[in-house]
């Protein structure tokens, strides 16, 4: 078995000729940017090896080449900051875990098509993440009316969940620690309505393909949770996790999830902190004040 060795910018790849192909087994390295050869000496790269990116600290983007023929196990793996993949959308041999915890990623990038929708560049990344569902992986069927539904489908599931669904089984098999915050069960609920929140969201911000039905029942669950209501996980993902991004401001206040009376409300828990949404926050409340006083008006 002979073995190869490529340079990166800040870093090495490593492969193995087996039978005429190349498989690239290993990177060590720092790069932030990585594109995976279409050949390595002259032999053509089908393999990612198992656990080839394992655990790395700070890939953010890679770009796998179009003689692809597969990913072994956990390729890339525990990749904390891995946010972006390029890869052919056709039928792939894919490993288990092969994206496990790769809690940053959000696109997964059609190498044929760069062209393609982003929406579904970012469905897909959702699958392996905040959707779970390793068998909706699929590059080759990506964006088809059928997938979309699989999609949907599985999203809706994940909504209708009780929020305390899970944890039983979670302390019966010993997962979290004794004693740690993750054994109280206010706090696990809070996290799965969170979930469900930022999946509603990546929904509603790539609708390509959403049905109005569906888009109606997430955009009543994001206003179920909005400041003011029993649990506010709506605005607390908006100020917590995006608390400079106005698209999701601008989302909240398209499904008048800022009213009267959690507006200062909203205004307490900013504080000093997201002065330009703070801003737009104010600009949108004066707004509705006027058209309420023009309703008022009117009426007399």
């Amino acid at each position: 078995m002979e073995r190869k060795e490529e340079t990166t910018r800040q870093g090495c790849l490593q492969y193995e000729i087996v039978s005429g192909t190349a498989v690239l087994t290993g990177y060590s390295g720092r790069d932030t940017s990585v594109v995976i050869p279409e050949s390595a000496d002259g032999f053509p790269v089908v393999w990612i090896g198992k656990k080839a990116f394992l655990s790395n600290k700070t890939l953010r983007r890679i770009k796998l080449p179009d003689s692809l023929a597969g990913i072994g196990d956990w390729a890339f793996a525990y990749c904390g900051a891995l946010e972006s993949v390029t890869l052919p959308y056709r039928k792939l041999e894919i490993g288990q875990g092969v994206f496990k915890e790769c809690h940053s990623l959000s696109q997964i990038r059609n190498s044929a098509d760069m062209e393609a929708r982003e929406d579904i560049a970012c469905l897909l990344a959702a699958t392996v993440g905040l959707l779970d569902a390793f068998y909706l992986f699929t590059p080759e069927s990506a964006g088809a009316e059928s997938w979309l539904a699989g999609f949907d489908a599985r999203a809706a599931t994940q909504m209708g969940l009780a929020d305390n669904e899970g944890f039983s089984k979670m302390l019966l098999c010993g997962e979290e620690d004794c004693g740690s915050r993750d054994t109280d069960v206010g706090y696990y609920m809070e996290q799965r309505r969170r979930g469900k929140v930022r999946l509603a969201m990546l929904r509603l911000f790539h609708d390509y393909g959403l049905k109005a039905g569906f888009r109606k029942e997430l955009e009543e669950y994001l206003l179920a949770h909005v400041k003011g209501c029993e649990s506010e996980e709506t605005w607390r993902v908006i100020l917590e996790e995006h608390g400079d991004e106005k698209p999701y401001y601008e989302l909240l206040t398209g499904l008048s999830g800022v009213t009267e009376k959690n507006f200062q409300g909203m205004m307490e828990d900013m504080g000093e902190r997201h002065a330009e949404m703070k801003a737009y926050l104010m600009r949108y409340y004066d707004s509705l004040r006027k058209k309420e006083d023009a309703f008022a008006a009117f009426e007399l």
